[in-house]
């Protein structure tokens, strides 16, 4: 027999209630609310992401196979569709955002002391971009292509823990070298970027802010020795050297020197040239700083996985608050919490201390499934959340 509390509800522990309730309060979230409270929505919301429901009809139906728990899970009235979307799409998408931010400065208190392959103290941000592709249909808005819509998302991840720092949304047109001109640089800290950012007027700028780079050199960089240091060919060290660029733009752009380490990765046999501004760790360390950029890549494959909405269970976000269910159980599902509107398109960017993620949110409402597979049998609910549900 069933004894104790659900997963669920002691996941939910940890949650910062009282926090949650005055950011609540400031942005009067439950004005004119009479049964179906911010906090109501945000269990559903997590429970959904937690248990991997994949529209309004899917939530409902798990939901009401489990009604003697939503008490007990916090949630304090039946949910239907009609009120889930309504939630959805006229909550002030600000309360979830300042949540999240709360949990996500909490999450990265506790991995600041995380040790990395490199012996180094310093903050250390991967920074890249992903295409989100879209239905042209239901984002019109978002155009890519001729028959295809999309958004890129620019995002910085704290190696430390994979935290995001800094998301930037934009039309999926943006080159991705553009968005360096949008991150708040913080003094001493490296990021680690790849070749699609090689500007090297950006890269200076990026210099005189106090910051370090670690980047993967073209083919065609021109760049002239001026030092050279000895190297541990063991290690797959071949080079490590000091001097300026050649080419007639890039040495106008930066002007100041630059150090090139080229390594050969012993298993795949291939020869790779970085490019930084860091002058003083050992060249081993410039290798190990960029294999640490592939946890961006991992942070994209986490938020971006498809996660697909049967036609016809929802009609087409089109305001901004669209996607603020996602906001409320991003901190579960990975990383960081997931954001997105289409307003974020046009308005500033999101500093690291006001805003951080999203693309879970629009991956989320991908059209890739029929409307048939929402239609589940109770019991076929019960035996998929039975592992939330039981303690």
């Amino acid at each position: 027999m069933h004894q104790g509390r659900s997963v669920f509800s002691q996941v939910m522990d940890y949650f910062p209630e009282r926090d949650f309730q005055s950011i609540v309060e400031r942005y009067e979230g439950n004005k004119w609310v009479q049964s179906f409270t911010c906090r109501s929505h945000f269990n559903v919301m997590a429970f959904a992401q937690l248990t991997g429901r994949e529209s309004l009809r899917d939530i409902e139906t798990c939901l009401a196979a489990n009604t003697r728990h939503l008490h007990h899970m916090g949630i304090q009235s039946g949910v239907s569709r009609n009120n889930l979307a309504h939630a959805n799409e006229t909550r002030d998408w600000r309360i979830y955002r300042d949540v999240a931010l709360l949990l996500i400065g909490r999450a990265r208190q506790l991995y600041a002391g995380e040790l990395l392959d490199v012996d180094l103290n310093n903050a250390v941000y991967a920074f890249d971009s992903t295409t989100v592709e879209l239905c042209l249909t239901l984002f019109p808005w978002a155009v890519f292509r001729k028959a295809k819509a999309g958004i890129k998302m620019h995002t910085s991840v704290d190696v430390r823990g994979s935290i995001p720092s800094f998301i930037r949304i934009t039309d999926a047109k943006q080159h991705d070298v553009n968005a360096l001109d949008e991150i708040p640089f913080e003094p001493g800290a490296y990021y680690l970027i790849d070749r699609g950012y090689l500007d090297f007027g950006r890269l200076y700028g990026l210099g005189t802010c106090g910051s370090f780079f670690v980047t993967r050199a073209k083919k065609n960089t021109l760049f002239r020795r001026l030092y050279s240091s000895p190297v541990d060919k063991a290690l797959g060290l071949r080079s490590d050297q000091r001097g300026v660029l050649c080419g007639v733009k890039a040495r106008n752009q930066y002007p100041a020197h630059i150090r090139r380490v080229t390594y050969r990765d012993p298993k795949t046999d291939k020869h790779l040239c970085f490019l930084t501004n860091s002058l003083a760790i050992p060249a081993i360390d410039v290798c190990k700083l960029y294999k640490m950029r592939w946890q961006v890549e991992l942070f994209f494959a986490c938020q971006t996985k498809p996660r697909s909405v049967p036609e016809g269970n929802a009609r087409p976000p089109a305001s901004s608050q669209c996607c603020t269910g996602y906001w409320l159980a991003g901190w579960i599902i990975g990383p960081g919490p997931t954001f997105f509107r289409p307003a974020a398109l046009t308005r500033p960017v999101l500093r690291p201390a006001q805003a951080v993620s999203g693309a879970a949110a629009v991956s989320a409402m991908r059209n890739t499934r029929t409307r048939n597979s929402a239609f589940q049998s109770h019991r076929a609910q019960r035996l998929t959340t039975i592992s939330v549900f039981e303690s």
